[in-house]
């Protein structure tokens, strides 16, 4: 039987690489369906943007976490959004970090990816047969951790809010990680019962097996995280890998310095997020 837990209680965490006149907002904001909750910043006119970041003060050991959303941050060059989960009470990476949701900048399908300390291997067998595993070292070369990348339509930045967003979902097992994606018209009649059941839902958009990586061992108790930056060490180490964006600026710092305006679609909007697990 699972029992799950909502999620009411954040707390925030600001940071800025660029500035420090922007304020953090966790604010519930009427006429949007669902009563969304709003992640976003707040400027001052002629200002670049800062970093938000917004953590759970509770942390959980395997289960399954779901995350109804209407809205991520918008396709723009130079922002880095994300929806994760990560051991705060270790180093990075010992107890883990779980990519739920993440890529940067233009990009329209998401990526779901897994960091740990040395000796963790994984596979992609189950996955759907779009997906693609980059590295199966879960360490990897200069922390990129195991990757599997997809080409599901509609699940990251713009092209994901044109069709209003939709339920991630992630299992996390003493055997698998898994992710889901549905989009907004196709999300599973179990989630909106409020009764969740993965073995009814399909391939999903990434599955990692622990073959050779004992999970339980690698990956303890998590926080939940939504954050929003930009540039670091993604977008900005890529800003010259995607031409549309390169030619807007030399770097990502100057860009995202010189066009707040082009950010104001960065933001979130969270119907709800539930933690299910297995009664005793």
């Amino acid at each position: 039987m699972l029992r799950h837990t909502s999620l009411p209680t954040l707390s925030t965490r600001r940071t800025s690489s660029t500035a420090s006149n922007f304020s953090a907002k966790l604010t519930q904001r009427t006429g949007y369906a669902g009563e969304s909750v709003f992640i976003g910043t707040e400027s001052t006119p002629g200002a670049p943007p800062s970093s938000v970041r917004l953590e759970s003060v509770k942390a959980w050991k395997k289960g399954l976490f779901i995350a109804d959303i209407k809205h991520m941050p918008g396709s723009a060059c130079g922002v880095w959004p994300a929806f994760w989960t990560f051991a705060q009470d270790k180093e990075w990476p010992n107890g883990g970090e779980i990519d739920i949701i993440e890529n940067i900048s233009m990009a329209s399908n998401n990526s779901v990816t897994l960091h740990t300390s040395a000796g963790c291997n994984m596979d992609s067998k189950g996955s759907a047969p779009v997906a693609k595993l980059q590295l199966p070292d879960c360490l990897g070369e200069g922390n990129t951790g195991c990757s599997i990348h997809s080409n599901v339509p509609n699940s990251f930045g713009t092209d994901f809010n044109n069709i209003g967003g939709g339920v991630y979902a992630m299992e996390w097992t003493s055997s698998s990680i898994s992710v889901y994606f549905f989009p907004r018209a196709s999300i599973p009649a179990d989630i909106a019962s409020g009764k969740p059941d993965p073995s009814k839902w399909g391939a999903p958009q990434a599955k990692f097996v622990g073959n050779t990586c004992d999970i339980d061992k690698y990956f303890s108790s998590h926080k939940i995280i939504f954050n929003t930056t930009f540039c670091g060490d993604w977008a900005g180490k890529k800003w010259k890998d995607n031409a549309s964006c390169a030619v807007k600026a030399e770097t990502c710092d100057a860009y995202v310095k010189n066009n707040p305006k082009a950010f104001t679609e960065a933001y979130w909007l969270i119907n709800s997020v539930k933690v299910y697990q297995t009664s005793a």
